[in-house]
């Protein structure tokens, strides 16, 4: 199974990076790392998180205060975004 970032979801989740980056060298690359492991376990268990809202199921970071919202769509996870959860909660949903 493959993955896709939503366009904005891919630059939010870049700009986490430069955030905790800016905090300390290397915290950046540290949420990056489980980023993406949270990715490759959605991509293995992709039906193992509750739904969230709608068809969007919500899978959360084990370090950081982040979710991976994402959709099962043609065979791929498709990433809706990469929420901070002290964000307002529903800013993503137009994404769909």
């Amino acid at each position: 199974m493959t993955f896709l970032f939503h366009p904005d979801a891919e630059l939010e989740f870049n700009q986490s990076i430069d955030y905790y980056e800016n905090i300390r060298a290397g915290l950046g690359h540290d949420f990056a790392v489980e980023a993406y492991l949270t990715i490759q376990r959605i991509i293995e268990y992709p039906e193992a998180w509750p739904v969230f809202d709608g068809d969007v199921r919500r899978s959360l970071l084990r370090r950081f205060p982040y979710g991976v919202l994402y959709t099962l769509e043609n065979g791929s996870v498709f990433i809706v975004a990469v929420m901070n959860l002290h964000r307002a909660p529903d800013y993503w949903q137009d994404r769909n």
